[in-house]
């Protein structure tokens, strides 16, 4: 990461981290991640690859519902479905993914997540289930 990037409001882990995801924004109900479109994760076509795409619709949609007012201890949640719809492409620059939490019960809720390119321009837009975790 390089100096103009902003640092990860928690350490991400695992494949996310992997993926350089940084949560930028949480709050009730709302997350902003994003990620640098890095040369090792384009496809051939040299375009971002979509499952870096859906993976960090996935994050975002979960962080969404996952807030607790502490950073360090947000809920667990597991996805139950997620839809993506790829609307655009990023080759370079960072990527934001916006979630809003849209509603649900005690244990499961839905987020609503748009993926957007270093212009502002959408590129792909997405619905997600998520199941708290005990």
């Amino acid at each position: 990461m390089d100096n103009s990037e902003p640092a990860s409001l928690i350490e991400m882990v695992g494949f996310n981290k992997a993926l350089g995801f940084r949560l930028v924004e949480w709050s009730e109900a709302h997350a902003v991640l994003e990620a640098t479109a890095r040369p090792d994760l384009l496809n051939r076509s040299d375009i971002l690859h979509g499952g870096v795409v859906a993976t960090l619709i996935d994050a975002a949609g979960g962080f969404a519902g996952a807030y607790t007012g502490e950073f360090s201890s947000g809920r667990l949640v597991l996805t139950l479905s997620l839809t993506t719809s790829f609307i655009g492409q990023a080759s370079n620059g960072v990527v934001r993914a916006i979630a809003r939490k849209r509603g649900g019960g005690r244990r499961i809720f839905a987020s609503t997540i748009e993926v957007t390119d270093a212009t502002g321009q959408i590129i792909a837009v997405g619905e997600g289930t998520y199941r708290y975790r005990e």
